[in-house]
């Protein structure tokens, strides 16, 4: 057919143009409509975009990989808002089983039911890291204990090896109980269990525990062995992120022939070794899990107080909280830190404590009016004021 002036038709087949409207602002600054023309060549008309001829399967494994190397939060969220399909494929479970802990390293402040719900959603599809970050948080901050404990266990059940060591702590100090709810030799057996694993905590703490036969037969020369393993690993790990970071460390790694003076009188000055943290390690402290920096923010931004008459780990990178009164150790010596484990005393021993601490008269009041925990009375729960 063709019109009054004599010209054809387009045909059927074949787009050839196509009209968008366009908005834009004239002097006054009101919106005005402009129809625009978008030619379109025949070649390309009519033609499917390649992404949509993408199988599923291709798009998961991509979306996969993304989320193991995520590095934040919003890497993760910005895929899901690119498009209809990057928003269901990326909720797939495969993904979700991949992602990073950094993906889901949500803030304290941030905290709120569809946070919950997305973790919930990575736990129940098989991420471990988020089993163990949503059990921490439902175990210490929640206070549902039962579900927290249960998550952690799930998490350890795939030899997650912090989940392991979490558990050992609340078996150690009966977490969520009473006194009389310590399990010491389960507390050593799961600190094995992640010590195999190569957990550098767990391999510090049950290098305590043999030294003080605290749960188990005492070994003073296996436990020093386990020690020294625990400060190598330590060691490594710094020493790979400094190198990521292109960070000098030749004075790491240089003996002090300087003696570190100590304040307790039961352990007279030794000459310092920057190679062995609790032995006089410089190396700087690593880097806290997601999971207790959640914690540390969740209870600083109550003030630092988890409940009435109850206390954090004084050890900054730990931020678990007593769900008991006196339920942490205290330094022997000035009685005005408290742990959660002996890791944490040596750890913050070396980075702050072994400054401050003061030797003062006996604290004896406090624990006179009932303290159920672990106190300076009870001789095996000192926690020694020297690593």
């Amino acid at each position: 057919m063709r019109t009054r002036r004599g010209v054809c038709y387009p045909r059927a087949d074949v787009s050839v143009e196509k009209k968008t409207v366009v908005k834009t602002r004239d002097f006054a600054g009101d919106f005005m409509d402009c129809r625009k023309r978008q030619r379109l060549s025949p070649e390309t008309a009519g033609k499917s975009d390649l992404f949509d001829v993408l199988p599923d399967d291709i798009v998961v494994s991509i979306l996969s990989k993304l989320s193991s190397t995520a590095r934040c939060p919003s890497d993760f969220i910005n895929v899901l808002i690119t498009c209809k399909r990057f928003n269901s494929l990326a909720l797939n479970s495969v993904v979700l089983s991949k992602a990073s802990p950094k993906m889901f390293a949500v803030k304290a402040k941030n905290w709120c039911e569809s946070a919950h719900r997305f973790l919930k959603t990575c736990a129940d599809a098989g991420n471990v890291e988020a089993c163990y970050t949503l059990g921490m948080i439902r175990f210490y901050c929640l206070q549902n204990r039962g579900s927290g404990a249960s998550l952690m266990a799930k998490a350890a059940i795939s030899s997650h090896a912090p989940a392991l060591y979490s558990l050992a702590v609340i078996q150690f100090n009966g977490s969520g109980g009473s006194k009389n709810d310590k399990d010491l030799r389960a507390g050593v057996a799961l600190c094995a269990r992640a010590s195999f694993l190569g957990h550098i905590d767990a391999l510090r703490e049950l290098g305590h525990c043999l030294q003080d036969g605290y749960g188990v037969r005492q070994n003073i020369a296996e436990g020093r062995r386990f020690l020294v393993q625990a400060n190598a690993r330590e060691l490594a790990a710094v020493l790979s992120s400094a190198a990521a970071s292109n960070i000098n460390t030749h004075s790491w790694l240089m003996w002090n022939p300087h003696p570190i003076p100590q304040v307790s009188q039961r352990h007279p000055a030794l000459p310092g070794c920057p190679l062995l943290s609790d032995f006089g390690c410089n190396v700087p402290a690593p880097e806290a899990h997601p999971a207790s920096r959640f914690l540390a923010e969740w209870f600083d931004a109550r003030g630092g107080m988890p409940g009435p008459g109850l206390r954090l780990c004084s050890h900054v990178g730990c931020g678990r909280p007593e769900t008991r009164k006196h339920e942490f150790r205290r330094c022997s010596v000035c009685g005005a830190v408290n742990y959660c484990s002996r890791a944490c005393q040596a750890l913050d021993w070396k980075l702050r404590h072994k400054a401050e601490c003061a030797p003062v008269e006996r604290w004896l009041g406090e624990e006179a009016e009932g303290g159920d925990g672990n106190g300076a009375v009870d001789g095996n729960d000192d926690v020694v004021a020297g690593s």
